[in-house]
């Protein structure tokens, strides 16, 4: 013992495992060095065909990733829109006849952490038979999880991945979201590969024209991004205002359609949509369908889709009116049995107890901080209503419920919550989350 030491004592069972793993590798070691020898014998008896039938069955191929293809032309695009574009207010625009519809931003961080009241933001309702989910992240590494996420996630099933490029609030973009991601290019192109190397859908960019108006660079980053050559790119989205003018001043159609034939002839072309201020189908005529056509089919890649942000909130049946190329002048009463659908869908969707008609209640006074805005055909004197002109203010209706609709103050709009979702309590009071500086 004095001429081992020191020795490591092993109990029994120890000593036994031992052995029997050494009895295990000496197997191994002598079937790796008889294998080649049976393959070589083998081989001797095989004709060319039978031993490339062996070896396509020792090693099969991998099954082909199958990605789905959307057609955007001549739908109608309901926009992501921020706390009003819920699920409730979604159906109602499926309703009206919107083809395509898109969930509220959600950030990838949050959806990570697995919080409810973000994966609620992407949650489809059967009724939409084209349907997207938008996620805003500011890192590749970020994207490339949430897609994983997305993809194996059991039940869930999306048609489109949209990458927020466009959102100008601060605290998104502080974080390298949104908007600020236009001017990284290298975490840019990292975020487009890791979302399309895992998703089976098309992927779209939504983007803004650029961080400053009198500073443009889309027409320089779109082609940048077709250069890449990445596959799985479904079209891209433009917003004719840059990042400061967040939703102020009219939108640029003319620098979209410059975008729209900035890419190069050397590579796949995608396809681009224009988003900003339809509101009747006169924009839509003379703003899209007008442009599609110039610069040849080659060069435009402009598509006629009918992308509604806060057109869609304003006037919900907007979709109706480009379908049937007609000015619709609803009545107050129609305008009000659509939101008791809008309550109803909301009940369903967030709970009939307290905290359900809460929330209820809540998106629906945000909802009729849009509306207001709305006047009424056969009040107007000229058509088609701009959304950019501000309505002059105590505007009387045609009735007493038309003129509680166009009232911008906040107790009209609690009215018009308490006539549908019962009295509120003495001391509730609203705030409009968006507040409209777009006149």
């Amino acid at each position: 013992r004095k001429s081992t030491y020191p020795c490591v004592c092993k109990r029994h069972f120890e000593v036994a495992k031992e052995k029997q793993r050494q009895k295990e590798d000496a197997k191994v070691k002598e079937m790796n060095e008889e294998a080649p020898k049976a393959v070589d014998a083998d081989r001797e008896h095989l004709t060319a065909t039978e031993a490339k039938s062996v070896g396509d069955a020792t090693t099969p191929a991998l099954p082909l990733k199958e990605r789905k293809l959307i057609d955007f032309r001549n739908k109608v695009y309901i926009a992501p829109l921020t706390t009003v574009g819920n699920l409730p207010f979604r159906r109602i625009m499926k309703q009206f006849g919107a083809d395509i519809t898109c969930g509220e931003m959600a950030l990838a961080d949050q959806l990570l952490q697995g919080k409810a009241s973000e994966w609620a933001l992407v949650k489809r309702h059967p009724s939409e038979d084209v349907f997207g989910v938008q996620i805003a992240a500011g890192h590749a590494d970020q994207y490339t999880r949430i897609a994983e996420v997305l993809t194996n996630e059991e039940g869930f099933e999306i048609d489109f991945v949209d990458m927020n490029l466009g959102c100008p609030i601060d605290l998104v973009c502080e974080k390298g979201a949104g908007a600020s991601l236009m001017l990284r290019e290298k975490k840019l192109r990292g975020s487009v590969e890791g979302l399309t190397k895992v998703l089976n859908c098309p992927v779209t960019i939504k983007m803004r024209t650029g961080w400053d108006e009198k500073k443009n660079f889309a027409h320089n980053l779109v082609p940048s991004i077709q250069k890449w050559g990445i596959e799985g790119i479904g079209a891209f989205m433009i917003h004719g205002r840059s990042r400061l003018q967040r939703y102020s001043r009219l939108a640029d159609w003319d620098y979209i359609a410059q975008v729209a034939s900035s890419q190069s002839s050397d590579y796949p072309k995608i396809p681009v949509i224009g988003n900003g201020d339809i509101f009747s189908y006169n924009d839509y005529e003379e703003t899209i369908l007008k442009r599609v056509g110039e610069g040849g089919d080659t060069d435009n890649m402009l598509l006629p889709t009918a992308m509604l942000g806060r057109g869609a909130l304003i006037k919900p049946w907007l979709p109706t009116e480009i379908k049937e190329r007609r000015h619709w002048d609803i009545s107050a009463t129609e305008r009000l049995d659509m939101l008791k659908d809008f309550v109803r869908y909301g009940l369903e969707h967030y709970g009939s107890d307290q905290q359900g008609v809460n929330n209820t209640r809540r998106f629906l006074l945000e909802w009729l901080s849009f509306l207001h805005r709305y006047v009424p055909v056969g009040m107007l004197e000229v058509l088609p209503q701009q959304m950019n002109h501000r309505p002059p203010q105590n505007m009387c209706g045609r009735n007493d419920l038309e003129t509680l609709m166009l009232s911008k103050n906040c107790a009209d709009w609690i009215k018009i919550s308490e006539m549908l979702l019962g009295p509120v309590p003495e001391d509730f009071q609203f705030v409009p989350k968006h507040k409209a500086n777009s006149y």
